[in-house]
């Protein structure tokens, strides 16, 4: 059992009340209930409450398991409860931040019965401000979550595409070697009811079929109850684009990789033109990925640079375009800050994002490239591979 270091947790919560303390200097009291950021301030994920108040120490109140809770965690203060009625706090401020993107309604209610506080501010930003800069520990992670990524996606799938293999067969079995590889198994988004697998594993224009999901690619998927996954009545054949976007992830921490394959016949000139224009892309937003730069400069000096022929269709397919170059990544796919408008604070040294321009083309799919680079003196750091994609399957 790998657990997160003592070191490591008391860091992190001082960084946050610093942070808080900074912003809202007079909150007293923040109630954290989501698995993923419990888990950041305990390394542990269970039912239960972490309680973090301005002064004295934070307490985790764990439903279920408090057994697992202490077995797996080094955090200092852990304590069993049945209830909220067990957690009561003594001297309870007339304000509480909580998670409010992510706490439901119901339990709202139900804690607010036992903690009854007046008022409720939001903590979400701030807790992902604080997460978005990482620490060496958790960039060790990210490179090895990278390492299987640019293994499986740059040296294994080649000998996996086979002629006749569908899509829901090509990602049972991406999957099956990405655990064999050392992946974690889940790919966690933030974003609200997002379910995901895998990632997008398509092969024509799959990858620009319509999606709810807040990405540039689609997805045929299984059924309209589970439009995840793939197809299993779309087969390779010659002449396919292949399009693999998918996370990895090393105990808990993710990165976000796509990959192009052409299997059996060179695609189109006009597709690959486009193709090594956003790899193009990606290597310019690469070397602006340096501490003091702000995002929506970056995204404002890239999308100003490019022509209206190109612009269309790029970042989607027809009206489902998104906003955005790139996001920030870790414990979630999705995180903050993002390479869009309405993100004007510099970025930092430790901060990581995947870099994702690519380009919808009618007939074809989906062309571009994604890869995950964390933020340095230099420039993006790339840490899940140097291959600019469009590989060759003979």
């Amino acid at each position: 059992m790998n657990k997160v270091p003592s070191s490591e947790l008391k860091s992190r919560l001082r960084r946050f009340k610093k942070h808080m303390d900074f912003h809202h200097s007079q909150w007293e009291m923040v109630v954290i209930f989501s698995k993923i950021n419990q888990y950041y301030f305990t390394g542990t994920m269970q039912d239960g409450m972490l309680i973090i108040p301005q002064n004295g120490e934070a307490t985790f109140w764990v439903r279920r398991s408090y057994e697992r809770a202490v077995d797996e965690s080094l955090f200092d203060n852990i304590n069993p409860m049945k209830s909220f009625r067990d957690a009561k706090y003594d001297e309870l401020p007339e304000t509480v931040y909580l998670e409010t993107e992510v706490v439901p309604l119901a339990l709202y209610h139900r804690f607010s019965r036992q903690f009854p506080f007046k008022n409720v501010k939001s903590v979400d930003r701030d807790i992902s401000t604080v997460r978005s800069i990482k620490s060496e520990y958790e960039l060790s992670l990210m490179r090895e979550s990278g390492k299987i990524h640019a293994h499986v996606l740059e040296d294994l799938v080649p000998e996996i595409l086979k002629e006749g293999i569908s899509e829901a067969d090509l990602a049972s079995e991406l999957f099956s070697v990405m655990m064999k590889e050392g992946h974690h198994g889940v790919a966690r988004f933030g974003m609200f009811d997002t379910e995901m697998v895998l990632g997008h594993v398509c092969f024509g224009e799959s990858s620009i079929y319509p999606t709810y999901f807040d990405g540039a690619s689609g997805n045929y998927g299984l059924s309209p109850a589970v439009p995840l996954i793939g197809s299993r009545e779309n087969k390779l054949k010659k002449g396919d684009l292949v399009y693999i976007d998918i996370g990895s992830g090393v105990d808990g921490y993710h990165t976000d990789k796509s990959t192009t394959y052409m299997f059996a016949e060179k695609l189109p000139d006009h597709a690959v033109e486009a193709h090594y224009k956003c790899v193009d892309v990606q290597n310019q937003i690469a070397e602006m990925l340096k501490p003091g730069a702000i995002p929506s400069e970056i995204y404002d000096s890239i999308m100003g640079s490019l022509d209206d022929e190109f612009l269309e269709n790029f970042m989607g397919f027809g009206k489902r375009t998104v906003k955005f170059l790139g996001h920030g990544i870790g414990l979630l796919i999705d995180e903050l800050p993002v390479l869009a408008h309405g993100f004007n604070e510099p970025l930092e040294k430790g901060m990581v994002f995947a870099v994702e321009p690519k380009k919808g083309i009618k007939g074809i799919g989906m062309v571009g490239i994604e890869n995950t680079f964390i933020v340095t003196p230099k420039g993006g750091e790339c840490i899940t591979g140097d291959d600019p994609g469009l590989i060759p399957i003979l």
